[in-house]
């Protein structure tokens, strides 16, 4: 079993760097992340994930070439963090985990986790349009009841956008030119029922990379149960909020309402996986 890690965070917003221990830090990850007041065993699979994250980022060394530290500030390259938000609800759950990660035959896992998966979770592929390495470790298509206590915004939603800005924004993000839209369709559905491939005039496009380019705060998920372009705007209804593949955190949160454990948590989530303890 090794030490607690000491690791370098770069701070995006001041542009200084500083060391902390490794728990130190998963506390503001676990706080910036979830909402504090949860259960704290919701909080602790939150902890689970996030350490396990940040040992990921730290071994593959995507931040030390962008910034020369560990992990950063910056939800994009790293994780969210946020020391303010630390309560006891937080410390208690990082420490009743302290040292486990999530591992896959020996590696340290994609710890992904969204908001609230729609009651069904997604596979890599369908979710985060991910085909760099297999990862058979995420459960897609798990069913986990996160609608009957999320909010009413994550139950059903409706974007409306105007046809010209998605235009815009499809040739900006994703480099293709949709010509005038009249038309859009969902060509191609993934395992869990999310639109993995949309055409939109006439462009076609994964459904993960239509949401970044049209704002995942808007179009909150790719559970959609309808896509349409009607007094020229394209209008997209669903369920769910976020990309649906890992965790789901509204179902943590009510697994822990059910007197779950962490692990329990993880395991519902996850599979073919060990959680193991590495320090102390």
């Amino acid at each position: 079993m090794q030490q607690e890690p000491t690791i370098s965070l770069f701070d995006n917003k001041t542009g200084q760097k500083k060391d902390l221990k490794i728990e130190e830090y998963v506390q503001g990850v676990v706080a910036a992340e979830m909402d504090t007041k949860w259960p704290v065993n919701a909080l602790a699979a939150q902890a689970i994930l996030a350490r396990t994250f940040t040992m990921e980022n730290v071994k593959s060394g995507r931040v030390k070439q962008l910034h020369g530290t560990d992990v950063s500030t910056s939800v994009e390259e790293s994780q969210a963090y946020n020391p303010d938000k630390i309560n006891d609800n937080v410390r208690k759950a990082v420490e009743a985990t302290r040292g486990e990660v999530v591992t896959h035959r020996g590696n340290y896992i994609r710890a992904w986790f969204s908001a609230c998966d729609g009651g069904v979770s997604a596979t890599a592929e369908e979710g985060l349009d991910f085909t760099k390495e297999p990862t058979p470790y995420i459960k897609g298509g798990v069913k986990d009841g996160c609608l009957s206590i999320t909010e009413p915004k994550n139950k059903a939603w409706e974007a409306r956008i105007p046809v010209d800005q998605v235009r815009a924004a499809v040739k900006e993000k994703a480099g293709q030119d949709t010509g005038p839209i009249t038309t859009a369709a969902i060509v191609k559905k993934g395992p869990s029922g999310r639109a993995e491939q949309i055409k939109i005039g006439q462009a076609t496009l994964s459904g993960p990379s239509l949401r970044l380019a049209l704002d995942s705060e808007k179009v909150r998920s790719m559970l959609l149960s309808d896509i349409k372009v009607e007094g020229g705007q394209l209008v997209l209804t669903g369920k769910g909020f976020g990309h649906g593949v890992g965790m789901c955190q509204w179902g943590a949160r009510l697994m822990a309402e059910q007197g779950k454990s962490p692990e329990d948590i993880i395991d519902f989530y996850f599979k073919d996986i060990a959680i193991e303890k590495q320090w102390k």
